[in-house]
């Protein structure tokens, strides 16, 4: 503790060296005292048995008198330290002796007799802690005899210096407390400042409050460390700041991310990843409870065409519109989130009785029903619902989720803008779409696909082309339509092989069909909108064409109106690349989608297909006669070919000829058949 602060240290040096250095100046004292003591003794003693030898002289130069040489000694008696003198004769033998006050015990011969006297020379000199004067009575070569004093040197001397000690340890202490007291007040006020910076440290290490000033005034040293800190404060400060912004951005872009991570960024609903971990948590809730739970699975019918027609920022704000329609249809406790897309999931609260899910349904069916009012826009779309209970699916929320897909997508089947809740019997269904979607790989290996070809005549009835229609005969299904297979293998992900089967199977058998007519003979091929997103598909049609030596002017390709608006940019990039290299485009089902009007100016056509579906009302409907009419005069004016699909009457063909329509296809003039079939008529 003592050295633990600067402080301290100083304070604690400092004394010890004031304490060395007055010791060492007492000691050096005391000793100069000692000299100067022994030097003063030895004048005195010198002088004193100096006279008395003067006075001995006439004394021994005839019969010494023992009184007078008594009297003589006597004159010692004054001094207290004389411990005793002698006078010898000549021979050295002791003629008269002297005992003094100092003599504390007599020994009869080593003071008397003391036979190293005779070596010594006269004077003064000290001996064993005793001031001796030896004096020569007479002259040096006639000796007359000696006299002998000793005196203690070692008491009187004690005596003097606790003497002087008393006398100076007293001032020395006052003195030294008075620099120790002056010494400490020198330090305070030297480390005042330091103090006051240590206190200010605690301060700002408690507060974390790095904007305090320091105003400390003291010496160079300390004001410049109180500028020196000021400025690293300053720094600290600035850097502080700018950590807590950077600190404060990280949090805001951590919620933002988890926000991200959770929640959609338009709807601000809960997303897939949220919901589906809550409805598994929710599910296993339920099975430990033995309760159900309810899952609705809804998609939006025609949003697709909303974007196409109004752009993605009007569809922006249909599904905000959507989705507040839904927050005031659906109950508390209700659970909606965005799938993505125009995809939504419902994860319905305290499982509802038939009649509660009935009513919900049918309220969201009609509330989604009625028209969108979008900057002025009325935008109309539908919606089909799939709903599916977690019993259903032993709570497995793979199969939850899977059944609900499944209605939904029976609601659409069904003509959409309506509601299916999954039974159990629709997994046979589901099974057997699961069967034809793992059996398309296999079928394409063992060659079980064929091309039929459906003639399309001119004015005349003569045949100017071809569609090629796939056809599937499993040796484990049976005979399987298109319509059935065509929709699973685009969802499974499988349309692209049957797609590059059919081109590559029509270009091994273009040879033999054009052999059946001339070379003005144009065969169709059906692109899906999964094809046309595929630029690489390009690529593959140029290397088969140029493999099987193919005219592109004997090919057109068929891309059905919904499919080409799906995904405007790309289809357009993927069509021109097919204009580029010779063949011709024709769009289908016009009419059955969204007939934007705008898109055709856009679009380069070379012919228009009229569905099916506005054939069949000829001279039925008013209404889908005069579209028709419409249809056709409109593509004259586009200076597009008129192809009408799906002729089955001759009423049906009479008016489309008499109108300007250029081909007829269907079942009135041939139905599709293969090439074994072709080449045998």
């Amino acid at each position: 503790m003592l050295f633990n602060t600067i402080k301290n240290t100083t304070s604690s040096i400092s004394v010890i060296a004031i304490c060395f250095v007055s010791l060492a100046i007492l000691y050096f004292s005391i000793q100069e005292h000692e000299k100067l003591y022994f030097e003063s003794v030895k004048g005195d003693l010198d002088a004193l048995s100096e006279n008395m030898s003067s006075d001995l002289v006439p004394m021994l130069a005839v019969q010494p008198d023992e009184f007078e040489l008594a009297t003589i000694l006597l004159r010692l008696d004054p001094y207290d330290n004389v411990k005793y003198a002698f006078i010898y004769d000549d021979k050295w033998h002791p003629l008269q002796s002297y005992h003094g006050k100092a003599l504390t015990q007599v020994k009869s011969k080593s003071y008397a007799q003391y036979e190293g006297v005779k070596t010594k020379l006269p004077g003064v000199y000290v001996d064993n802690d005793e001031l001796v004067a030896l004096k020569l009575v007479g002259d040096e070569l006639f000796p007359l005899g000696y006299l002998r004093i000793v005196l203690d040197s070692s008491g009187p001397l004690n005596k003097s210096k606790q003497s002087l000690l008393k006398q100076v340890l007293p001032i020395t202490l006052v003195l030294l407390i008075v620099v120790f007291a002056f010494l400490l007040w020198v330090q305070a006020r030297l480390f005042f400042p330091l103090s006051r910076l240590s206190r200010i440290a605690q301060k700002i290490q408690k507060t974390h409050d790095y904007s305090l000033k320091i105003n400390i005034k003291g010496k160079q040293e300390v004001t410049s460390l109180s500028t020196d800190l000021n400025f690293m404060m300053e720094t600290i400060n600035q850097e502080t700041q700018k950590n807590k912004k950077y600190t404060n951005k990280l949090m805001e872009q951590q919620k933002a991310m988890e926000r991200l991570a959770n929640f959609d960024g338009l709807t601000g609903l809960p997303n897939r990843q949220f919901f589906m971990e809550t409805l598994r948590l929710q599910l296993s809730k339920a099975k430990r409870e033995n309760q159900n739970l309810v899952l609705m699975y809804f998609d939006l019918d025609g949003f697709k065409g909303v974007n196409d027609s109004f752009g993605h920022e009007v569809g922006d704000l249909v599904l905000l519109e959507v989705c507040n329609r839904c927050k005031s249809i659906l109950r508390e406790g209700d659970l909606i989130s965005r799938l993505g897309g125009d995809e939504f999931l419902i994860l319905l609260h305290n499982d509802p009785n038939e009649l509660e899910l009935l009513q919900l349904s049918e309220r969201l069916v009609s509330g989604l029903n009625k028209p969108f009012h979008i900057r002025s826009w009325e935008v109309q779309i539908g919606v089909s619902i799939g709903i599916a209970q977690a019993q259903d699916s032993h709570f497995n929320v793979c199969e939850f989720f899977s059944n609900a897909d499944f209605a939904m997508y029976r609601s659409k089947m069904a003509g959409r803008s309506r509601h299916t809740v999954f039974v159990p019997e629709m997994m046979e269904e589901n099974k057997r779409r699961l069967l034809i979607a793992n059996s398309i790989a296999n079928a394409i290996k063992e060659d079980e696909f064929d091309i039929h070809y459906q003639g399309k005549v001119n004015s005349d009835a003569v045949v100017v082309g071809y569609e090629a229609l796939i056809r599937w005969k499993s040796d484990t299904l049976g005979t399987i339509s298109p319509a059935e297979f065509i929709p699973i293998a685009e969802q499974s992900g499988k349309i692209l092989s049957i797609t590059k089967w059919v081109i590559e199977k029509v270009c091994q058998e273009l040879e033999q069909v054009l052999a059946l007519h001339d070379n003005t003979i144009v065969v169709s091929l059906n692109l899906s909108a999964f094809d046309i997103k595929n630029i690489a598909l390009v690529d593959y049609i140029k290397d088969t064409f140029t493999r099987y030596k193919v005219e592109t002017s004997n090919i057109e390709f068929e891309v059905t109106e919904s499919a080409y608006l799906d995904n405007f940019e790309l289809a357009n990039q993927f069509i021109s690349q097919l204009r580029e290299m010779g063949c011709s485009i024709a769009l289908d089902d016009f009419g059955a989608g969204y007939s934007s009007l705008g898109y055709l100016t856009q679009i380069e056509l070379n012919t228009l297909k009229i569905d099916k579906q506005f054939v069949d009302n000829l001279n039925v409907s008013v209404r889908s006669t005069l579209i028709t009419k419409t249809i056709i005069e409109m593509a004259k004016q586009l200076n597009l070919k008129i192809c009408a699909e799906g002729v089955e009457t001759r009423e049906q063909a009479n008016f489309l000829i008499s109108n300007g329509c250029h081909q007829l296809q269907g079942y009135f003039f041939s139905k599709p058949a293969s090439l074994k079939t072709l080449l045998a008529n």
